[in-house]
């Protein structure tokens, strides 16, 4: 074979890779000029999810993010079968920013970058969003996450599937959330602890104890907090030898806190002795077991160390305990109203609002806080209404529908939303 007739061969096929290359830069620039067109677009992205080109799928998913809404929903599922892990995030921040507009804004999506084959992502710190009870989420979503949790093309792409599962309260890929925790990654069994305490499902806690010792103190911590959310008190034996002989000041904290939501009384000297440790955090893990346990007597123990305490993060817990132990008087300093007022703060309203969920589940309690609303701020009233959304019944509604109707634009919002919330609830 002589050489010219090489040279042709390869220049022939030089300029076939070449034209290949331009027709995928072309069908990714006409992917990108349909978004332009809003939904109308959807119908001539959607065939380019299937596409043989790596950049125009990734293209693809990325214009069904960005153009959104139910209309976008069966191509992203189909995005989530793609080899790809770059498409797969994409496609799970798509699909769950359907359910939870703004949510593909923080999500992993958001931090990638592509060096060839190698995917760079960074997960962000805060992870507490979830979607209303009452937003109902198609079963083949649930479905798809859960294959991805599973078997993604990376890490990454399964733990960013896990976190999807949480935020959309995916009961129906618990199976695969636990499985997920034995995958040895640090990252996707954090996500996945997550997760599940946010799905609040008490038939995962058993498959979560093997956790309680693990070596990654961010991982051991997520397992704690979630065994105490889900009421685990099987596991109390292996949560006070966390505490025991914990490694850390957080896993000591941690672990404590688990014991003070589960309130077994077999650890009240645990707290009435942890109520003087000099650790914050402690002290005020310390304070909530013992609002849980309710032994009468020790309102008048609690008392002065609530008039002494000067840390934020304790005197809550301190006032929380207080009116759980029957304190639930309206006056200026009592810990009610503390812990009402305390809605105005952006830094700890988070933490009552906690309290006051768990608080407002007793009759007497809710019934002493709906005179505070004749005289409260916007943000104690915003922050209420999220309160009665998740502990109200049905004296609830009335107080809701007034709020509803506030003459402040983002109080009646917040007012109707948790309305909304609440009258799902009691369904």
């Amino acid at each position: 074979m002589n050489k010219a007739f090489l040279a042709a061969v390869f220049v022939t096929l030089g300029l076939g890779i070449k034209a290949q290359d331009v027709d995928a830069k072309q069908r990714a620039r006409q992917v990108r000029d349909q978004i332009k067109l809003g939904e109308e677009g959807i119908a001539a992205i959607a065939p380019m999810i299937g596409d043989a080109d790596l950049s125009v799928r990734v293209e693809a998913a990325k214009a069904l993010v960005t153009i959104g809404g139910p209309k976008t929903l069966d191509p992203l599922l189909r995005a989530t079968a793609d080899n790809d892990p770059e498409v797969q995030i994409r496609a799970t921040d798509g699909l769950v920013n359907i359910y939870l507009p703004g949510y593909v804004k923080n999500g992993l999506s958001g931090t990638l970058s592509r060096a060839g084959n190698t995917i760079r992502s960074r997960f962000t710190d805060t992870n507490d969003q979830v979607i209303d009870p009452f937003v109902q989420v198609r079963g083949d979503v649930i479905t798809a996450l859960g294959k991805l949790t599973r078997g993604g093309a990376s890490m990454d792409a399964r733990a960013n599937a896990a976190r999807g599962l949480g935020v959309l309260r995916g009961r129906a890929a618990i199976p695969e959330l636990a499985d997920a925790l034995r995958s040895k990654d640090d990252k996707l069994m954090y996500e996945s602890l997550v997760a599940i305490g946010k799905i609040g499902d008490a038939s995962a806690a058993p498959r979560i104890t093997f956790l309680l010792r693990d070596l990654d103190e961010k991982v051991q911590t997520q397992a704690l907090e979630v065994t105490g959310l889900l009421h685990n008190k099987d596991a109390a034996p292996q949560v006070r030898d966390a505490y025991r002989v914990a490694r850390t000041s957080k896993v000591r904290r941690a672990a404590l806190a688990a014991l003070a939501m589960l309130a077994d009384p077999a650890d009240h000297a645990v707290f009435i002795s942890a109520l003087s440790d000099k650790d914050e955090g402690v002290r005020a893990a310390a304070a909530e077991g013992l609002g849980r346990i309710r032994f009468g007597q020790d309102r008048m123990v609690l008392e002065p160390v609530f008039t002494a305490e000067r840390a934020m993060e304790p005197r809550l817990s301190l006032a929380f305990a207080l009116v759980s132990l029957g304190d639930i008087s309206a006056e200026r300093y009592g810990p009610l109203r503390y812990l009402f007022n305390t809605l105005n703060q952006r830094a700890y309203r988070g933490v009552a609002s906690a309290f006051l969920i768990e608080l407002t589940r007793n009759d007497a309690i809710r019934q002493a806080m709906y005179p505070m609303l004749s005289d409260a701020s916007k943000d104690e009233k915003m922050q209420f209404c999220g309160v009665l959304a998740q502990s109200g019944q049905n004296d609830s509604v009335s107080y809701l529908q007034t709020l509803s109707k506030d003459s402040d634009p983002d109080v009646a919002a917040e007012g109707i939303r948790s309305l909304r919330v609440l009258r799902a609830r009691l369904r």
